[in-house]
């Protein structure tokens, strides 16, 4: 059971990695404005920060475009990791697995289930739904994201097929999508999201890759998260914190509990496991 007590202050910590969507980001979906002078702090302690979504890698780059330089953003939930507008590593999933979850979604759409697929590539993300109601779902994540008329007929490089459930995703999307791809990663990244991404594609596995090139131990690591997607980046982590709005089972798997994202948990918790002001 995860401590709602915090470590004491001043922990040796050289790595910060945190979820954005119900854990960094605040309920309007932005990066809270307490934020950047932080930044400012842990590059001055030699402290790399990393924020690691299932986001597109352009959306990141946006959201955090004034401290973007020298920051490592985990993407996709792992998939597509970048530098400095460098690739530093990919996980990619073939057009066949693609074209395979297209055509599963839209039978499930057949039996009444409303559902909207994003296709998301290297260049860019591709729906073929064009009802403004989910275009607006899909927006909030997606920066570079193309009307297509047909998703079996892009060409790109796929790191995720994404989908969209305006009902319960983890009732019923879920599991057809579970059995469709078996052999793939498949992901509740939200109350209405589920994202089909390569087995090699994960957050934990860019953290530990992290910790290897900066000479940085677990005990030397912060996450955050809230959601199933998280789970790994927290067990990469000895200091490891679910906010308090956090889906159960991250809670439980979580080694601390942070304020909620409203109550910006996140600079709180870090502010004050570090010994700032």
């Amino acid at each position: 059971m995860a401590e709602r007590t915090l470590p004491a202050p001043g922990q040796d910590v050289r790595l910060i990695v945190a979820d954005l969507d119900g854990t960094l980001l605040d309920g309007d979906k932005q990066v809270p404005d307490s934020l950047w002078p932080l930044l400012h702090q842990l590059h001055e302690r030699g402290i790399t920060f990393s924020p690691a979504s299932g986001r597109q890698y352009a959306m990141l780059a946006h959201l955090f475009e004034r401290e973007a330089d020298g920051m490592v953003f985990i993407a996709e939930n792992g998939a597509y990791v970048v530098r400095d507008g460098e690739e530093l590593s990919s996980a990619t999933i073939g057009t066949d697995v693609v074209h395979g979850l297209v055509r599963t979604v839209r039978e499930l759409v057949e039996t009444g289930l409303d559902l909207g697929a994003v296709v998301c590539g290297k260049r860019s993300a591709y729906v073929e739904r064009s009802e403004r109601a989910f275009r607006q779902e899909a927006e909030k994540y997606y920066l570079e994201l193309a009307d297509v008329d047909d998703l079996t007929r892009v060409d790109d490089e796929f790191l995720k097929v994404a989908v969209y459930d305006f009902g319960d995703a983890e009732a019923r999307t879920l599991p057809a999508l579970e059995k469709a791809a078996s052999d793939q990663q498949v992901v509740l990244s939200g109350g209405h999201w589920v994202d089909v991404m390569s087995p090699d594609a994960s957050k934990a596995t860019v953290v530990h890759r992290l910790q290897e090139k900066l000479g940085v131990t677990s005990a030397q690591t912060m996450a955050f998260g809230d959601y199933l997607n998280d789970l790994g980046l927290l067990a990469a982590a000895d200091l490891s914190f679910a906010v308090a709005n956090a889906h159960p089972d991250v809670l439980a798997a979580a080694r601390y509990i942070a304020p909620s994202n409203e109550e910006n948990g996140v600079v709180t918790t870090i502010q004050k496991v570090l010994g700032l002001d």
